[in-house]
């Protein structure tokens, strides 16, 4: 039985981890420290068998406290500040998040674990994100785990940050730790800001679909499910010290997405023509193309043009490999807001 602290477990990957972990792994102890912040939220957690502790995790005496008193073992590490255009109007609260908060759980870690502790086996696991590596050009080779750093916006850079922190106290102390550097996300519960969400929902609203440039920039897309798969094996597998890429080997300009996206929309309408009555403004509720709320707008400054992940050493060190079909992780995330049209 393990005992592990979800940081930032009421977000979009950390609600989805607590709702696999508490199922897979119902003998386990699972405590969520989450700010609850814009895009944290309790309920997204309801129904699950968890302990809840609402506090910052730049609280390092709160991480301490809880480390040493419910006798944890694993910290899994998701909160963040990791919405780019925010990170470019504001890049303080990354900075503070991101840097500060991650480096607030490595003091309390190695306070719990290897000064004052037992010594007892444990393990910091650190999600982190494949932007980190900056920006490829159309026929370059895709990001490894050799790739090196070269992080072009606040977030990123804020993240790239975090990453280092990792490593070095692994390589300094000895905390054993394992980092995953993701692609794209997307599912259930992810917060209307970044682009799959809102444009669900700009489509049932009738809402713009805003472009940024050209709409050419690439992304590789991760299935949410698939994620958190890779991060069980990379806490069951993971060699610590190492980081391991997870991809979703789905490369897609978002041209394509936004358009597949509509489509989706589209077809889900004309299945169920009960949508028409419940989402009165969606251009699918007359008959009209999603796609005709597309709009391009200035594009977002440093934006990177493309990002692909090679998880070829997660397939051979973990067993992972993604098993999510961007269309079908797309109709089930669209289905899935469907039902709840309210969700923010």
């Amino acid at each position: 039985m393990a005992n592990l602290l979800i940081t930032g477990g009421a977000g979009f990957i950390g609600t989805n981890f607590v709702h696999y972990w508490a199922a897979q792994h119902p003998g386990d102890g699972v405590i969520v420290l989450d700010a609850l912040t814009y895009a944290g939220n309790r309920s997204n957690l309801d129904g699950v068998a968890h302990e809840f502790v609402q506090g910052d995790i730049n609280d390092t005496a709160l991480v301490e406290k809880l480390l040493g008193e419910r006798g944890i073992d694993t910290i899994v590490h998701f909160a963040a500040e990791s919405h780019v255009d925010r990170s470019i109007a504001g890049p303080d609260a990354f900075i503070e998040a991101n840097v500060n908060g991650t480096h607030s759980l490595l003091k309390a870690a190695r306070t719990a674990w290897l000064d004052t502790g037992t010594g007892r086996p444990h393990r910091f696991h650190h999600i982190s994100t494949d932007e980190v590596y900056g920006s490829l050009g159309p026929d370059d080779p895709a990001f490894s785990e050799t790739t090196p750093y070269a992080p072009n916006s606040p977030y990123a850079a804020s993240k790239a940050a975090s990453d280092h922190l990792v490593r070095a106290y692994h390589q300094t102390f000895g905390l054993q730790t394992t980092v995953t550097n993701c692609s794209n996300n997307y599912g259930p519960y992810q917060y209307p800001e970044k682009l799959i969400p809102l444009f669900i929902r700009n489509c049932l609203t009738g809402v713009a679909l805003p472009i940024y440039g050209d709409g050419m920039n690439v992304r590789d897309w991760l299935f949410v499910d698939d994620h958190i798969r890779g991060i069980e094996l990379a806490l069951a597998n993971g060699r610590p010290g190492e980081t391991y890429n997870i991809g979703g080997g789905e490369e897609l300009p978002n041209l394509t997405l936004i358009d597949t996206l509509c489509a989706t929309v589209d077809r889900a309408f004309a299945d169920d023509p009960s949508l028409a009555a419940r989402f009165r403004d969606a251009p699918a509720a007359r008959g009209e193309p999603s796609a005709s709320l597309k709009s391009f707008v200035t594009d977002r400054l440093g934006h990177d043009r493309r990002y692909a992940i090679d998880h070829d050493k997660a397939r051979r060190e973990l067993g992972y490999d993604a098993e999510t079909r961007f269309a079908d992780g797309l109709a089930a995330t669209i289905a899935w807001y469907l039902e709840r049209p309210g969700f923010a």
